[in-house]
């Protein structure tokens, strides 16, 4: 496959910066930057996440209260006091948290906007399926852009929380993310797949935090204006969401 620009510059950092990875900061909870590449599970590694945090922190203890895959970065909520883990994790399970996702496809889905629903199935060596039927069902919302390199910007909004939930649904599409190896993603340093957006209210205050991707180099002619190409796809969004957050 020819070098794209929408391929990440680097490969995910094993020496990372925790401090400059924080990007908001609150007496219940800090909102974290995950880089890519790193398991919020203890995984192999000798020490999780949140022992890993604690430490270069400097906080007592963390909690975490919902998840990403090792593959996606993004924005990830850990709670600093047990009040404040079950108050959060309440807000994911009731589906009050609007979570907003940015993905890079290099295939053309199949339709523009929408929904994927249906029963997600395990299937060989840890991935996923989507089913037909819908009894437990896992929903999310989309919408795409193209970013004409060929590739398509995905604003992806998920309704529920299973495992594998956005990849499973860009490979419904005929679109798998850029990289994620696991659902026959086209060869990349990373799989492009970001959490970008969390809107939530907590204890009577509205919040709204944001943290863009990574997926271009500075300076392409991409990564400027990415915001604003965001924002305007998540207008589209809206008429799909409506109503249910």
């Amino acid at each position: 496959m020819q070098t794209s620009p929408l391929i990440a510059t680097t490969a995910p950092s094993l020496a990372i910066d925790w401090q400059a990875q924080v990007v908001y900061r609150h007496s219940d909870f800090i909102v974290l930057n995950k880089p890519a590449g790193v398991s919020v599970h203890k995984d192999d590694s000798l020490e999780g996440l949140t022992t890993v945090l604690t430490k270069a922190l400097s906080l007592p203890q963390l909690w975490l209260v919902h998840r990403l895959d090792k593959v996606t970065s993004g924005l990830l909520i850990l709670a600093l006091n047990a009040r404040a883990a079950s108050a959060l994790s309440q807000l994911f399970a009731l589906h009050q948290v609007q979570k907003t996702y940015v993905a890079i496809s290099d295939k053309r889905p199949k339709a523009k906007a929408g929904t994927v629903k249906g029963d997600m199935q395990k299937g060989r060596n840890g991935s996923w399926k989507l089913c037909h039927t819908q009894e437990n069902s896992a929903h999310t919302y989309f919408v795409c852009q193209s970013l004409q390199t060929p590739a398509w910007l995905f604003l992806l909004r998920p309704y529920t929380g299973k495992t594998h939930q956005l990849r499973v649904a860009m490979k419904s599409l005929g679109s798998p993310i850029l990289g994620d190896k696991r659902y026959q993603g086209s060869p990349a340093n990373r799989t492009c797949l970001h959490a970008w957006r969390l809107q939530f209210t907590y204890n009577s205050e509205q919040f709204d935090i944001q943290c863009l991707p990574n997926f271009f180099p500075e300076n392409s002619q991409w990564q400027q204006p990415l915001l604003q190409r965001l924002l305007l796809l998540e207008e589209k969004l809206l008429q799909f969401t409506k109503g249910n957050f």
